[in-house]
């Protein structure tokens, strides 16, 4: 996932983040997304669909769904931090490119906590709708068509994404641009936010329409 940011970081080195640059740059943006979902790893805010959907269709595995949702969370953040030590500590990055994704990480993890909070719900809402439309899709075209559109507008829209986000943000905590606290005061509401985005209004929605039909 932290091709997101190391994309977009990369062109706004070259061109510059102000105005039309600056929305150039986002187009880079799916980049992480496109390579996760179609290269078939486990991303957290995608198993706020597949999974819930399955303990409403059985009504059992909550247990299992619950445990399914900790691992993944963890190894996502986990690599969400070890991508910001590749990054940040190391000579890997130019020190332009680096500087724009501290900058970007800075950025992200602004705000008040019901803003991220609602941010999250959007960026929740988002990737659980990729998830549920790219199983709709039986050609990869398609399914790189809908993932490419909808990130791009979690990026373009700089809605909270616990994971892309937590690359940037994680490589401003280990440049020193902000303190370990930070990040956590952020990823909690945007986690949750995240949450409740995928699970009610994707997962329940959708279930409960395809379900009734």
């Amino acid at each position: 996932m932290g091709l997101t940011g190391l994309g977009v970081a990369c062109i706004r080195a070259l061109i510059g983040s102000e105005g039309w640059p600056g929305l150039v740059a986002y187009l880079a943006y799916p980049i992480g997304f496109i390579a996760v979902i179609i290269g078939r790893a486990q991303l957290f805010t995608e198993n706020t669909l597949y999974p819930v959907v399955l303990v409403l269709e059985e009504r059992r595995g909550l247990q299992r769904m619950l445990r399914l949702w900790a691992v993944v969370f963890v190894a996502n953040v986990f690599g969400a931090w070890i991508f910001a030590l590749l990054t940040a500590k190391t000579a890997a990055v130019q020190p332009d490119i680096l500087s724009q994704l501290v900058k970007l990480g800075v950025t992200a993890s602004g705000g008040t906590t019901m803003h991220i909070f609602w941010s999250g719900v959007i960026g929740g809402w988002l990737i659980a709708l990729v998830a549920w439309t790219v199983t709709a899709s039986h050609w990869t075209i398609g399914q790189l068509a809908v993932i490419y559109l909808l990130t791009l507008i979690v990026g373009i829209g700089r809605f909270a994404h616990c994971i892309a986000s937590s690359c940037e943000i994680l490589a401003a905590v280990e440049f020193g641009s902000m303190p370990a606290l930070s990040f956590f005061r952020w990823l909690l509401p945007a986690t949750l936010g995240n949450i409740c985005g995928g699970v009610f209004i994707v997962s329940l929605l959708n279930y409960g329409q395809v379900r009734a039909s």
